[in-house]
């Protein structure tokens, strides 16, 4: 096994790790804010245009979580710059 191997799998580990901590934390972050404004809707339903908004404002910052991790795991699986080091110092 040479080091662009390594480097490889590596990258394709922490790619998936890094989509399924960031798929988990949002889901469960947006999933707890939805009950909750369901909740605070229920009890004060003259506030629901202003429970909904605030709620659509923190279910994007959730999401935008997300959003990076998918960005870091295709950048590591497409434009990693430890393989493309490896592959210079290689000779290739």
């Amino acid at each position: 096994m040479n080091e662009t191997t390594l480097i490889g799998m590596v990258s394709v580990f922490t790619a998936g790790l890094t989509m399924a901590i960031g798929a988990i934390g949002p889901a469960l972050g947006e999933g707890r804010a939805v009950a909750q404004a369901l909740s605070a809707i229920a009890q004060q339903p003259d506030e629901a245009n202003t429970i909904t908004r605030t709620l659509f404002v923190g279910v994007a910052m959730v999401e935008s979580t997300g959003i990076y991790c998918f960005v870091i795991s295709m950048i590591l699986i497409f434009a990693n710059p430890f393989w493309e080091y490896a592959v210079s110092q290689a000779g290739g």
